[in-house]
Order: C-alpha cells, then structure tokens, then sequence
C-alpha cells in the first residue's frame, strides 16, 4: 500500500480542531517569545516574552491557561524550532505538564516568512507567529520521547566521536612534526605514539639536544615519566642519532 505525503500533511491539519489554541514558540538562549492563534490562524492576544527557566516557563503555562479560559479552549498544542539546545529544557518542560509538543522544521519556517504580511523581515514576534501559522497548516513534526537511558547513550557517543577526532587530529600532528624535524625517531621507535616515543618528544623534542647525551642520560630522563623505561639498547641507538638541525 502506498502511502501519499499529503495523506501524513492531512492528518496532521485534521488533529488541530477548533478546540485548540496553537501556539508558537520563538527560541532563543535567554528570552523565549510566544505566540498564540486558532485552528483558523486568528491572532489570539498579544506575544509573551518569558525567560528560559523554572520562572519563566511558569508565567508561559499561566499564559496558556489564562487564554484557554479567556477562548474557552480546552486543548493547547505548542509549536517549537529546534535551535541549537536551547529548546530541550522548555520542551521537556512543557511535555511533563502534559502538553503536546511538536517541532517545525527550521528551513520551513524561513521560507514561510512572508506568508503573513509579504516582507521577508525578521523578528522573534514575526518568528513565533509563523511557527504558530505552520503548527496549524500541518508543517510539523511529532516529538519522540526516548527513555533515559538511550539519551545518555547518546552523549555519551556524541562525546567519545568527538574525542575520537581530537585524539586523530593529534596524532596525525605528530606523524607531521616528526617527519619534518625529527625522521630519525622512527628508526627506534616503529609506532612513534607510543609512551616511550611521546617520552622521548617530551624531553628530547630535537635530534641536536640527544647528541650530546649519553645513554644513561636518556634512560635517568625516561624514568621520570616511564616506570618501565625502552632499555639500554634504544637509549644507545638515540643517543647516536647525528644531528640535521
């Protein structure tokens, strides 16, 4: 069975109904600015600015529920674009007060900009009214709640990726300086970011300063970082290095 776009668009549209107050969320990192409007895309009141915290999202569900009183609505679904982080505290919020919280998609919201008064300008107001103008239209999305478990999951492989690619970066960094200032450690050391090569960086970072050393003063030298250090035999090989700086 094939299944139409328009149909899921439908569905969407049918679940607003004129019971409901649609409201639209501008995001930002401090101040949040909402917007309110009808199953008919009717302005409902003025905007309401409100802070991004246990304060501010309270004066919002008073807000709310003072215009669900004021229409005589009983059903609120509230628009958000997701931007950056910023909106996860004020959904969760909102979700735990039992409202229906749905997301449009940011490149939607742009283009529809001027859908209300024909201008292209930019405003939170603006914003938020657009927001609220899609939610009823269907240009939406359902939000997924997931256990906790899988949200801490995910940052956690959120932030091992990131340590992944800093811990690559650094390593290729090394392959780098070593070759342009320092080939002759690999003729020691096969893997040059092993502890004994990084050892050896550390406090010999030049063929010139090894030069002048000898074996046992490489070996007093990695003891002080290594408990384990490479031996007399490597120790003798760098010491021998000649010097090309």
């Amino acid at each position: 069975m094939k299944f139409k776009s328009q149909d899921k668009q439908n569905q969407l549209i049918e679940k607003i109904t004129a019971q409901h107050l649609v409201v639209g969320i501008d995001i930002a990192q401090q101040m949040h600015v909402a917007r309110a409007v009808n199953f008919r895309g009717i302005i409902i009141e003025d905007y309401l600015s409100f802070s991004n915290d246990e304060e501010g999202f309270h004066n919002l569900l008073l807000w709310i529920q003072n215009l669900q009183t004021t229409h005589h609505l009983s059903a609120a679904v509230v628009g958000i674009e997701p931007t950056g982080h910023y909106w996860l505290n004020v959904s969760r919020w909102l979700t735990e007060h039992h409202f229906e919280v749905v997301l449009v998609n940011p490149h939607l919201v742009k283009k529809n900009k001027e859908n209300r008064d024909n201008t292209p300008s930019k405003s939170d107001r603006k914003d938020a009214l657009v927001i609220a103008d899609m939610v009823k239209n269907g240009y939406y999305s359902e939000t997924r709640t997931t256990p906790e478990a899988f949200e801490d999951l995910r940052v956690l492989l959120s932030n091992r990726d990131f340590v992944v690619k800093r811990l690559v970066s650094a390593k290729n960094q090394i392959h780098r300086w070593v070759d342009v200032v320092f080939p002759e450690l690999r003729h020691v050391f096969k893997d040059i970011t092993c502890i004994g090569s990084i050892a050896t960086l550390r406090l010999f970072p030049a063929p010139a300063e090894l030069s002048k050393l000898q074996p046992q003063n490489l070996i007093q030298g990695w003891k002080t970082i290594m408990k384990r250090h490479c031996g007399a035999r490597k120790a003798k090989h760098s010491s021998s290095w000649p010097t090309i700086l």
